[in-house]
């Protein structure tokens, strides 16, 4: 049936090692829960990293000026993050995966109004990913801590999507 053994105590041992990362929480905790905070704290990174980008090569100061609202607030959301998560029991990403290395690629050597534009449309979608997941967080989450965190956080992130979008349209 295993036709690749090595494959296969591979894949067995990534599956076991996933497992154990889950079950590491505290029981009050779901699974869900659990890839909520990794997808916040993921997404806090990757938004603060293209903000820190987009202070240097955008090309209109609105665009200048959401950036830097946007690495405040998620650079000071990733550390409320950390200590949320140290007291439910939870590690967080201290790195962002591939797709969002890509996005850094892709953006790295574009400036100007063209960055504007890329800038401000990644924006809009990365935030409107947020707010359904921490909706769905808030509204069906196991522990009342991340609840409280995700119902807390959604008003920024609303704002956050509100001046993206009315920039874009200024941009466009």
């Amino acid at each position: 049936m295993f036709k690749n053994p090595v494959l296969t105590l591979a894949v067995g041992g990534a599956l076991a090692c996933a497992l154990t990362a889950f079950a590491a929480g505290p029981p009050d905790s779901s699974r869900a829960d659990a890839a909520f905070l990794a997808m916040a704290a993921e997404a806090d990174m990757t938004v603060a990293h293209l903000g820190r980008m987009a202070e240097t090569n955008a090309a209109a100061s609105e665009v200048k000026n959401l950036a830097k609202t946007l690495v405040q607030d998620h650079t000071s959301d990733y550390e409320r993050l950390s200590v949320l998560c140290s007291k439910v029991g939870y590690k967080i990403p201290k790195g962002v995966d591939r797709q969002d290395q890509q996005t850094f690629a892709k953006l790295r050597h574009v400036e100007g109004k063209p960055f504007d534009r890329a800038f401000l449309s990644e924006q809009s979608a990365e935030h409107e990913k947020l707010i359904n997941a921490f909706r769905r967080e808030a509204e069906r989450g196991t522990n009342p801590e991340i609840k409280d965190y995700a119902s807390k956080t959604l008003p920024t992130i609303e704002q956050h999507l509100h001046d993206a979008q009315n920039l874009m349209k200024q941009h466009s």
